[in-house]
């Protein structure tokens, strides 16, 4: 079985959202807005995931490993990535947005980046909708990594 890498690497943080990377096998493919990241502090240490950080409809998921799947949205009423077995979420969708006001836990991608916001997330989506597909197609497996670009450095000191 083929597995692909689709990873967020979070790295701009507000009140408002949270900005990041998405790189597909180890290769930048587009920019990505989400809700605040709540498990990262201030000092940039990352306290353990609880539903008691959560608040509904303006929390990113949590840091982690999850399976992307393909599936009919009824709330979108069209096929759209979903990620699967989020702890305290539901339905999370990657999906066009600009504004962090646009996520509700979801994720955007883009191609452009700005203040809680990016931009050309249309081109972006289809973009990716036809790389998840492909990635997918004849039996293969897709898993999306969050993490942010402090645990990423630490990784490589490890290696």
């Amino acid at each position: 079985m083929r597995v692909t890498t689709f990873k967020v690497v979070r790295e701009r943080y507000s009140n408002i959202s949270t900005i990041g990377d998405m790189y597909i096998d180890g290769k930048w493919y587009f920019t990505t807005l989400e809700d605040p990241d709540r498990q990262r502090q201030p000092d940039g240490t990352i306290t353990p995931w609880s539903a008691k950080i959560k608040i509904p409809d303006e929390t990113a998921i949590p840091y982690g490993t999850y399976r992307l799947i393909i599936n009919h949205s009824d709330k979108y009423k069209r096929t759209m990535p979903l990620v699967l077995n989020v702890p305290d979420f539901n339905g999370i969708r990657i999906h066009i947005l600009n504004w962090a006001r646009e996520s509700k836990g979801c994720i955007g991608v883009g191609k452009t980046k700005g203040k809680d916001m990016i931009g050309r997330s249309a081109a972006a989506f289809k973009e990716f909708f036809d790389l998840l597909y492909d990635a997918l197609s004849n039996d293969g497996y897709a898993r999306l990594i969050i993490t942010n670009k402090e645990l990423e450095a630490q990784n490589e000191n490890i290696l």
